[in-house]
């Protein structure tokens, strides 16, 4: 019996070991990306130190009289602050132009009414559709009884709103007085 328990706490033992093998080798991977991540930006500081370094005009010892003591470089560094200013504000002003305006839209359903139940409602619907203008689109039209046999159009189109008016398309509807009696809203609504 001891010396099953024992063989089964080696087995345990040599189980753990081998995870902690495997644990340390990713650790160890991990730490080289590291090390070379590093590196690089070292590189890259030290390009960007000896570019300021450069860019920086040399001071002349010899001339005191250029020094002054009690300026600041508020100064320099409000001019930077207004430079990189200035520039987010160019680069929000460009976003801002480039986003389309958003148009507003309304579905409006009208109510043609003919004069009588012998008028063609299939030459008062292509009339009807013969109205065109930019910013309206016609959609779905369907006869609805009336009562006595007659039947109305009803019909809807999207329009914008800056566009394109109810009155608009009842003044141009009605202007088919053989056919159409009276244009009616039956709905409107916003998109």
């Amino acid at each position: 019996q001891m010396t099953s328990k024992l063989v089964e706490r080696i087995n345990a033992l040599e189980l753990e070991n081998q995870d902690l093998k495997k644990a340390t080798s990713t650790l160890q991977h991990a730490v080289a990306k590291l090390e070379a991540r590093l590196k690089t930006l070292e590189v890259s500081d030290t390009a960007d130190a000896k570019t300021t370094q450069a860019d920086k005009p040399k001071e002349d010892d010899d001339n005191d009289e250029e020094i002054d003591l009690f300026a600041s470089d508020d100064e320099d560094e409000a001019a930077e602050v207004e430079r990189v200013k200035a520039a987010r504000v160019a680069e929000y002003e460009q976003k801002k132009a480039k986003k389309n305006a958003l148009i507003a839209k309304s579905n409006i359903i009208l109510d043609v009414k003919p004069w009588d139940d012998e008028t063609d409602m299939a030459d008062v619907e292509k009339v009807v559709r013969s109205v065109v203008a930019d910013g309206l689109v016609w959609g779905q039209g369907k006869l609805v009884p009336v009562g006595y046999g007659i039947k109305k159009l009803q019909i809807s189109c999207v329009v914008e709103d800056d566009k394109i008016g109810t009155d608009y398309l009842e003044e141009e509807i009605t202007k088919f007085e053989d056919l159409v009696q009276s244009v009616d809203v039956a709905a409107f609504n916003k998109l």
